[in-house]
């Protein structure tokens, strides 16, 4: 699997959530300074031949739909992160975070609850 451009990753955001949808579609969900119509049609081409999305002719227009899963991809970018700046660590990850004070104590509790109940599983 390949690495998406921050551009590919917002329209496949946005397709992950509307599930199937046409260019314009796409691009009434932008909130602000949308991209034009050419763009998202360009975009959607490249993650076509990049494999994640597909299309399906209504008429003369295409409804596009992904390939790649939402949860598919995170796992892959959050391996790729890992990879690159953790050496692939999870506890290395973590220990980033708290370092840095992003996580406050009840954050740090969660995960601790999360992994005791992953283990008992």
């Amino acid at each position: 699997m390949k690495e998406l451009t921050k551009a590919e990753e917002k329209i496949m955001q946005l397709l992950w959530k509307l599930e199937k949808a046409f260019t314009r579609e796409i691009v009434d969900q932008f909130e602000s300074d949308p991209p034009s119509y050419t763009t998202v049609a360009t975009v959607l081409t490249v993650l076509e031949q990049k494999g994640f999305v597909a299309h399906e002719m209504l008429g003369n227009s295409k409804r596009f739909y992904p390939l790649v899963t939402k949860d598919k991809y995170s796992d892959f970018a959050m391996s790729s992160v890992m990879g690159k700046y953790f050496e692939g660590s999870l506890s290395r990850m973590v220990s980033f975070f708290a370092d840095r004070k992003k996580m406050d104590l009840n954050e740090l509790d969660q995960i601790i609850k999360i992994l005791e109940d992953k283990k008992d599983k």
